[in-house]
């Protein structure tokens, strides 16, 4: 029985343990968004005074602990020596500490646009770090709740590009976290660091169904047949002057260099194919399902070179081609909301 009432007695301490600790974790989290809500948004952060915050490293604090524990010595033993050597070391920290701090300070962020990207994969966040000063070494940058960090030196008078990798879950617009960059140059004995709220967002595209289901139908405005040779981007009838939204497959490059003039590949049945992916014939009944479907016809029409338009409750985009055509269809289906 007294086993038994133990065990009963440490599962309850272990369970109060628990939540007590997790009501630490929850003010901690509460305190963190306050602290962070209140830093302004913005694509360019100017180090300086206001923004910059230190405070020692575990290193830096048995540092401390050791001078504290060579003073009382000296005293002791009333040891001249050891009272220079005492005060020689905590000079150094001192130094130590402005130059920590101001390893970060007089520096600028920039973070350049992301490029949009299907959901589920990596975005590229760039950041600039421009230095007018000396050269500045053993710079960090995270993301506010990432441990690891991207080091990197800026020379004096330069730039440097870092780049973080954001991987966004569903398709939409999502904002680019807050990112620390922090310093322990030169000897780790303190931590100097700045807290940044970018602006920027990232799109993400919905992820393309896979494997990718055969295009819909196309309306053809002569005979309404799709001919296969025009679906595969197979045969050809001739050549025409480029035009806007041709692709760079359909570009007759032997005749460019031998004319020394722009001309595309011309179909057959070029110009009588109208490709709609519309929202009514993706055949699933789930809204993301549908959009990725959608997605996935975007890809393949674009590779084939078909001209296709698309449609979406309330949206609709005109038949074309071209990547700036692929990229515009993709930007409707990321950021399309039911009404």
């Amino acid at each position: 029985m007294n086993g038994a009432a133990g065990i009963a007695s440490a599962s309850a301490a272990s369970t109060a343990a628990a939540a007590i600790e997790r009501r630490r974790g929850g003010l901690r989290e509460r305190l963190r968004r306050w602290w962070q809500d209140r830093l302004p948004l913005t694509d360019t952060w100017v180090l300086g005074q206001r923004n910059i915050y230190i405070l020692p490293t575990r290193a830096g604090l048995a540092f401390v602990l050791t001078l504290v524990v060579m003073l009382i010595a000296a005293i002791n033993y009333q040891l001249s020596l050891g009272y220079a050597l005492t005060f020689l070391l905590a000079g150094a920290g001192l130094v130590s500490m402005h130059l920590t701090h101001g390893n970060l300070r007089g520096l600028t962020l920039h973070l350049k646009p992301a490029a949009p990207v299907f959901a589920g994969e990596p975005a590229r966040l760039e950041v600039v770090i421009t230095n007018a000063a000396r050269a500045r070494h053993g710079l960090g940058l995270r993301f506010a709740s990432a441990a690891e960090a991207t080091w990197s030196d800026v020379d004096a008078g330069g730039q440097q590009s870092t780049q973080l990798a954001l991987v966004p879950a569903a398709r939409g617009w999502h904002a680019v976290p807050t990112l620390v960059v922090e310093t322990v140059f030169p000897f780790g004995l303190f931590r100097a660091w700045t807290i940044w709220r970018p602006a920027g967002r990232v799109l993400a595209w919905p992820r393309p169904e896979s494997p990718a289901p055969a295009l819909p139908l196309a309306a053809a405005s002569g005979d309404g047949q799709l001919s296969r040779r025009h679906r595969d981007g197979g045969e050809f009838d001739g050549v025409r002057p480029w035009r806007r939204g041709d692709t760079m497959r359909q570009v007759a490059w032997k005749k460019v260099a031998r004319a020394n003039e722009l001309v595309s590949r011309e179909t057959t049945g070029s110009g009588r194919v109208e490709l709609w992916l519309d929202w009514a014939s993706t055949g699933v009944a789930d809204t993301e399902a549908r959009l990725s479907r959608l997605a996935a016809w975007v890809e393949t029409a674009e590779r084939a070179g078909l001209a296709s338009g698309l449609r979406l409750p309330g949206a609709e985009l005109v038949p074309g081609s071209g990547e700036a055509h692929r990229r515009a269809a993709l930007d409707r289906l990321a950021t399309w909301v039911a009404r």
